[in-house]
């Protein structure tokens, strides 16, 4: 009969566990400050209002270049290309508007690359 494998676990309060917590906490972002963080919001807000302006802008003009190119539409294709045209704009602002922020404020550099100092990649 074949005896089975023991794995020896390190115990939790060891001191070298304890240590590699340690190291393994996340370094902290500019976004944990709370003025900085209502700051950093308050500019991507003000981002977004502004590209709820542009959206409009492109929706209008697409709609008019429509009408331009094959002329009268029905209801339901105004209103399809109104929608699309304006979520589409908009979905790519916000997430443009969440990479400057994350970049922005610092929070990309708080991350712990597990990858670091590996070649081959």
């Amino acid at each position: 009969m074949r005896r089975p494998r023991v794995f020896f676990a390190a115990r939790l309060d060891a001191p070298t566990f304890q240590a590699q917590m340690k190291a393994m906490q996340p370094p902290k972002s500019s976004l944990d400050d709370p003025d900085y963080a209502a700051f950093a919001w308050r500019r991507y807000r003000r981002l977004m209002a502004w590209m709820v302006f542009a959206s409009l802008s492109a929706t209008i003009g697409g709609l008019f270049f429509l009408r331009w190119l094959i002329g009268p539409m029905t209801i339901h294709m105004f209103i399809a290309t109104a929608a699309g045209v304006f979520m589409s704009v908009l979905l790519a602002a916000a997430l443009m508007g969440l990479v400057f922020l994350s970049s922005g404020s610092g929070h990309d550099d708080a991350i712990q690359d597990p990858l670091d100092g590996e070649d081959g990649l």
